[in-house]
């Protein structure tokens, strides 16, 4: 049975006010509350609306069905009549960016199962939404996704409803409703692709002008074009092609997969992955597993690479869904990330190991494209749609040009009506007209500036799968970094550990110096509290794992027959002291059971046994988070210093701790909260994470440039304070100020403290610490990025929930944001674009994906599949990408509004000398149209582009609109220059001597042409000159003019006779020399005093009080102006605890209020 939907897509380029009229149940949302939230209206098809449409088709020669194939919208309501979503046969679904989307609903029942009445109310009517099935739920009166578990379902419910399989008659149900789970990519037939690229209004446009031009007999250009256009065609096809195929090979694998399932009747099978669904009970055997489905671990504990998913090969250890009494929905029920539990499709589980002999299972929770591959598959099939300004005003302008097209053919209509011209050639002057005004060309002119800067990019290996973001590339004004592997190398160095005992900390034991750590619990600490696995003889782990287990000298075995009989479980993990090792009281030490850790909760624990001893608890984690969990008279009076001391020192500083655990506890049965209690601290291990060299003088080059720069990252905020100070992020002189916000604590509301950050310089030759107060300093300098504010990730969510109104100014200073979870850089890029800020976000692919999703211009430094979900990745591990991006995007933009002047001012330039042509009923030769339209503007438009960017970051940059005063005084004033020196032409031409309406000489041309020819040449020379360009395309220019030239004084009557000219005086020719000369330094001087004087500019924005309506803008002068801010060393608290949940902001994604001059 056929499962599939019809499906077209198409783009609005306005937003249209559909459901305004709508009744209730006409119109509904889909994922609401979700990233993709969609409105869905039905509508029911009408046999006479039908009719209607199909004869306009016929009598308008096929022009209503491609205008209803560019707008699937219009398409639906001339079709159908509004209806509500139970009687619906079509719907129509608009998102957030206004993509329409049409749905014809599909009716699915099971006819192959023998069920008698139920086969009637098993019949469903489902739609496919980017590769996602939803069904009509009657109860609910509205869409539901399917292809998964419910959320509400307890972990109690999932044991005992799933645990012991699904029934036969289950599963089949189920796969007719959910589908099949497979991540389909078919690879598109190049027919289709052909024919979705020449439908494309633009090549459609060129079909107009190129018949138009043969009727004419023009040839020449009419076959260059098609050349052309078969090449770009060809390309694109291809390009598209190769990636449906790249695609389709990503994802291949994962549909021809056999997996063993259990069932509650046929007991343990085998089948294709294909066939599985939600709530199947998959069996796990063996290593190295490809994960067919998301699936939730309920028995046994896996070791997973999750590489495909956060872009780092590190091992990740996932332990089974406790089984928790009560109708808490399983997801909230822990108090840290339930992702713990879960098995992600397309990871691979690196080892399975089962619970006392018996196999590792887990429950099929999502399948298809629900699940995490299938998410980053849909997120490369349908990118978020991008609705930068350039490409608006880019449509808004072709219109003006269209509206003057118009005007010339209502103009060309009354002259050739006047002069008694044949109906047939009357026609041909008006539309010609059209394609005279509005250039074929200008739409690929203004992406072939991208087409360049993306090979250019990709020599520097930095790869791009979305093309549009390289021109927003180059109005980025803030970039986001995470912290370790982006700023800081990846490898961390062990440093040295700081036991302590009840009276405090002892001397820092440096691993470095040879000696032994001494025996005890946090040596114990360091052998067994991680999440290493030993793999074909191989220990693999986190890095910061191997260089703690490293330095005990310990090895890592599996537990033997001999290890058993000290009581030491089956398959556990054993680790004991090598040869080499000495004076270690016991022979090992078993691992147990582990607390993986989770960004979330900041800390990993694990459970061991030493052999023929005692069963202990290690904890390890974030020395804030374990200490929290410690006995207090065990955490030292000093902890706070002595931390301070490592971190300002740009240290990573790990907290240790543990206890004893009474022996008549079932380890499986204990909850995290009960062995993560009543700890004693046992002190600090200190890693040293150093800055890759070229982290400054990047960081330096963007600041130069007037690019603010923000580092998000999940480490200690006085680390990340002391890595901003080195980098150069926070510069020497500038201070920070310390943000702390507290959460509502029974009958206090939740309050906010700002506390000047003093900076500690440690001098070697002293023991002791040189402090600097600063905070006259502060209220003295009140200039922009004179301090900056550092908060830590709870601070920034009690900030948003109880104090939203603050966080647009702490945004406007708030360089660094420490212990932020994945949510919150998303959350915090988000925010940032609020201010109507171009962001950028660069990490290295762990816990960034959603905020390199998030921003304008997502950079991945990682290779791994999670980096295709990134706009951009770099082969380069190392932040150098950015300013080439950036610099990139800058020339694309650049070279996108020099091409937008020049094909603007070439067509209206031609359409200037052609209406003054028509003026006398006449017109250039087709030989003279062939040498503007293809030596001098094809040549121009290929050449233009080629140049790389400019070497340096400038402090400004380009603007992002191309409807803005410099640009449009600019065109206009050429425009107008040009009609001058036209209008001069033509009449002075008329008034020599020699000028006669009859044809004579050997040139047999009428007069009138020489005025078109000679001034055309001023459109390539001026706007040439328009920017610092060199190499290729100067040297055109060059040949250009030096041919213009020969062509005018060269006196050969065959290639005057060739190009319909006449000859004329010399000295008539050199006063056209005069002529141009002077549009060309009048042109330039235009350009250099006016157009490109910034400071002219600026004077003028003064004397017109106008001022910039980003938000950000406008919060830099009421700061500016606020004497209060920023506030020092100050608590207020929140008088309403939950003000702000309710304040709305609309997110810009690619717009921006500001008007760059």
């Amino acid at each position: 049975m056929e499962y599939s939907v019809v499906e077209k897509v198409g783009e609005e380029w306005n937003r249209f006010s559909m459901g305004d009229h709508f009744e209730k149940g006409q119109h509904a949302l889909l994922n609401e509350g979700e990233e993709n939230e969609m409105e869905i209206f039905g509508y029911r098809t009408q046999s006479c609306r039908e009719t209607l449409c199909l004869a306009g088709s016929i009598f308008s020669f096929g022009i209503l069905p491609l205008v209803f194939y560019w707008k699937p919208a219009w398409h639906v309501w001339a079709n159908c009549i509004p209806c509500s979503l139970q009687e619906a046969d079509v719907v129509l679904l608009r998102t957030t960016v206004s993509v329409s989307l049409i749905l014809y609903l599909a009716a699915l029942s099971p006819e192959h199962l023998d069920m008698g009445w139920l086969t009637f109310l098993l019949q469903v009517r489902c739609i496919k939404v980017q590769k996602i099935r939803y069904v009509w739920d009657n109860l609910e009166g509205q869409f539901r996704k399917i292809g998964c578990l419910e959320d509400w379902l307890s972990s109690a419910k999932i044991h005992l409803k799933f645990g012991s399989g699904l029934t036969t008659e289950e599963q089949e149900i189920r796969r007719l409703i959910c589908g099949p789970n497979t991540i389909d990519v078919e690879i598109t037939p190049i027919w289709k692709l052909l024919i979705k690229e020449v439908l494309n209004p633009f090549y459609v446009f060129q079909l107009f002008s190129v018949c138009l031009w043969f009727s004419e007999d023009y040839k020449e250009y009419a076959f260059a074009i098609i050349i052309m256009s078969i090449i770009s065609i060809a390309l694109t096809v291809y390009d598209l092609r190769e990636q449906s195929v790249k695609l389709h090979r990503l994802v291949e694998a994962h549909n021809n997969i056999t997996v063993s399932i259990y069932g509650k009747n046929a007991g343990v099978q085998e089948l294709e992955s294909r066939f599985l669904v939600p709530g199947d009970l998959l069996i796990l055997m063996g290593n190295k597993v490809q994960m067919p489905c998301d699936a939730i671990l309920i028995d046994g504990s896996c070791v997973v690479n999750e590489g495909m998913l956060t872009g780092e090969s590190i091992p990740v250890t996932k332990t089974p869904l406790p089984k928790v009494d009560g109708s808490v929905p399983w997801k909230t029920q822990s108090e840290g990330e339930y992702k713990r539990h879960v098995l992600f499709c397309g990871t691979e589980v690196i080892q399975a190991k089962g619970a006392c002999s018996s196999p590792v299972k887990a429950v099929v929770l999502q399948t298809g494209f629900n699940t995490a591959k299938g998410d980053l598959v849909r997120s490369i099939l349908y990118p978020k749609p991008m609705n930068f300004k350039l490409y608006r005003d880019a449509i808004r302008f072709l219109l003006c040009l269209v509206g003057t097209a118009t005007i010339g053919m209502i103009y060309t209509l009354c002259i050739y009506v006047l002069s008694g011209e044949t109906p047939g050639e009357v026609v041909k002057k008006a539309l010609d007209v059209i394609t005279i005004a509005v250039p074929p060309a200008l739409p690929a002119a203004l992406t072939t500036g991208i087409m360049y800067a993306q090979r250019r990019l990709k020599k520097r290996g930095i790869f791009c799968i979305s093309p549009q973001r390289i021109n927003v590339c180059g109005q980025l004004n803030l970039v986001c970094f995470d912290k370790t592997g982006t700023l800081t190398r990846d490898g961390l160095d062990l440093w040295g550990v700081v036991p302590c005992d009840g009276n405090g900390f002892q001397e820092v034991h440096s691993f470095t110096s040879g000696r032994t750590l001494p025996w005890g619990p946090l040596y114990a600490a360091m052998t067994s509290c991680h999440s290493l696995i030993l793999l074909d003889g191989t220990i693999q782990g986190d890095p910061l794992d191997l260089k703690m287990f490293e330095a005990t000298t310990w090895e890592m075995v599996v537990s033997r027959d001999d290890f058993q009989l000290k009581g030491v479980p089956g398959c556990a993990m054993v680790v004991k002291p090598c040869g080499t090792s000495s004076q270690v009281p016991v022979e090992g030490i078993a691992i147990l059971h582990q607390f993986p850790f989770s960004s979330v909760l900041q800390r990993m624990t694990v459970i061991v046994q030493e052999m023929g001893g005692d069963q202990l608890v290690f904890m390890k984690g974030a020395p804030e988070r374990v200490a929290s969990f410690c006995q207090p008279e065990t955490v030292p009076t000093s902890f706070v210093s002595e931390l301070q001391i490592y971190t300002t020192q740009g240290f990573r500083v790990i907290g240790l701790a543990y206890k004893k655990l009474e022996m008549d506890h079932h380890i499986s049965a204990l909850m995290r909260d009960q062995v993560e209690s009543d700890l004693i601290f046992l002190g600090l291990l200190i890693l040293e994470n150093r800055l890759k060299e070229e982290t400054k003088s990047v960081l330096e080059e963007l600041i130069s440039a007037r690019i603010r720069t923000v580092m998000i990252t999940g480490d200690n905020l006085q680390t990340a304070v002391t890595v901003a100070r080195k980098s150069g992020m926070v510069s020497e002189g500038q201070k920070v100020i310390l943000i702390e916000a507290n959460e509502t604590t029974g009958s206090s509301s939740a309050s906010i403290s700002w506390k000047l950050l003093e900076e500690k310089k440690h001098i070697a030759c002293r023991n002791q610490d040189s402090y600097i107060n600063i905070r006259e300093e502060i209220s003295d300098n009140s200039k922009e990025g004179s301090y900056h504010f550092a908060l830590n990730g709870k601070s920034f969510q009690v900030i948003s929930q109880h104090f939203s109104s603050l966080l647009p100014k702490i945004l406007m200073n708030g360089t660094i944001f420490a212990r932020m979870s994945p949510g919150q850089k998303s959350s915090l890029v988000e925010e940032f674009q609020k201010l109507d800020y171009f962001v950028g976000m660069c990490g290295d692919g762990a816990n960034d994906c959603g905020a390199l999703k998030m921003a304008h211009v997502g950079v991945s430094l990682s290779e791994q599949e999670a980096s295709v979900a990134s706009p951009f990745t770099s082969k380069t591990p190392n932040i150098e990408c950015v300013p080439h991006l950036i610099k990139e995007g800058r020339a694309a933009l650049v070279t996108s509004f020099c091409m937008f002047k020049y094909m603007a001012l070439y067509s209206m330039i031609q359409y200037v000398g052609v209406l003054l042509l028509y003026w006398e009923t006449n017109n250039l030769s087709n030989y003279q149209f062939l040498f503007q339209d293809l030596a001098i503007t094809t040549i121009i438009g290929v050449t233009m582009n080629l140049n790389g960017a400019y070497p340096k970051l400038v402090p400004f940059r380009p603007a992002g609109r191309l409807i803005s005063p410099p640009l449009l005084l600019s065109v206009i004033l050429n425009i107008l220059l040009s009609l001058a020196m036209h209008i001069v032409g033509f009449i002075l031409v008329q008034r020599q001597p020699w000028y006669s309406l009859g044809i004579h000489s050997a040139c047999t041309v009428q007069n009138d042409t020489i005025s078109k020819l000679t001034i055309s040449p001023t459109a390539p020379v001026k706007n040439g000159t328009n920017s610092v360009f060199t190499n290729i395309f100067v040297l055109v220019l060059v040949v250009q003019l030096s041919v213009c030239l020969f062509i005018l004084f060269a006196d050969i009557p065959e290639l005057y006779r060739c190009l319909d000219l006449l000859c004329t005086p010399v000295l008539w020719r050199v006063y056209i020399v005069i002529m141009l000369s002077s549009n060309f330094i009048v042109s330039l001087v235009v350009e250099e005093a006016i157009i490109e004087n910034r400071a002219l500019w600026m004077i003028i924005k003064r004397c017109f009080g106008y001022q910039s309506k980003s938000q950000y803008r406008i919060l830099q002068r009421a700061l500016a102006n606020d004497p209060s801010w920023p506030p020092i060393n100050q608590t207020s608290d929140s008088d309403m605890p939950e003000c702000g949940r309710g304040v709305s902001y609309s997110n810009p994604v690619f717009e921006s209020n500001e008007d760059q001059l």
